[in-house]
């Protein structure tokens, strides 16, 4: 399941994380890969113990826990803490799927990347090309969204970012290990919650509703790995 989560930031954190983002110091995007990566990757990153990357990737998870939209789809369990690239110059990302665990830095812990993040922090008419293109099941789906909306979509899907002709892409991307490992209960679960509150705002709490969200509740007890 691919989901476009618009408005996790507002335009003034966005503007805020800009400027900040303008003053730091990048590096090459290849030191945060693997072989296979390397090759066909080329971009610009955060250090991942960039101090300024730290706090605004804070400022993104604390946005992401008052996204009811978002801890539906995604079930999080718990996170890579976001990194931040840029794109330009004709800087891009050849096809490939990301990593199956990762380790979260500074822990000792790794968890397994069920989800992919890319959360958009320029504008779509400030740059040419630099579209994430994803490919799954359902066939190749480009995504180029607007400042401060989230993408989210299996890792398990191969992905690449095309070059960028004009201007500068940035955004931030992370993993997520879910809750529920499998992306088909994933999706039906997230269905079943946005139609039960959907019922809900229609026709308030009554005992179909109340059934219907116990139903929820023992599907994702069945299904959770927590």
């Amino acid at each position: 399941m691919m989901l476009h989560v618009p408005g996790v930031l507002t335009p003034a954190q966005v503007r805020e994380m800009r400027a900040a983002l303008d003053a730091a110091a990048w590096v090459d995007g290849r030191e945060t890969v693997g072989e296979q990566g390397a090759k066909v990757k080329q971009n610009r990153q955060l250090p991942e113990f960039s101090p300024v990357g730290r706090d605004l990737g804070k400022t993104i998870l604390a946005a992401l826990a008052k996204n009811p939209t978002f801890f539906s789809a995604a079930l999080p369990l718990r996170f890579v803490p976001p990194l931040f690239n840029r794109y330009e110059g004709g800087e891009n990302y050849g096809l490939h799927v990301d990593g199956s665990v990762r380790s979260v830095p500074g822990t000792g812990l790794q968890l397994r990347t069920d989800l992919s993040c890319t959360l958009f922090l320029c504008e779509p008419e400030e740059y040419d090309g630099g579209d994430l293109e994803v490919v799954d099941t359902y066939g190749t789906h480009e995504v180029k969204l607007p400042a401060g909306d989230l993408i989210l979509y299996p890792s398990s899907s191969l992905h690449r970012v095309h070059p960028v002709t004009r201007g500068a892409r940035i955004c931030s991307f992370f993993w997520l290990q879910s809750m529920v490992r499998d992306d088909q209960r994933r999706a039906m679960l997230f269905e079943l919650d946005q139609s039960i509150q959907k019922l809900r705002g229609r026709v308030g709490d009554m005992e179909e509703t109340v059934a219907l969200t116990g139903h929820y509740h023992n599907l994702l007890r069945m299904w959770s790995e927590v």
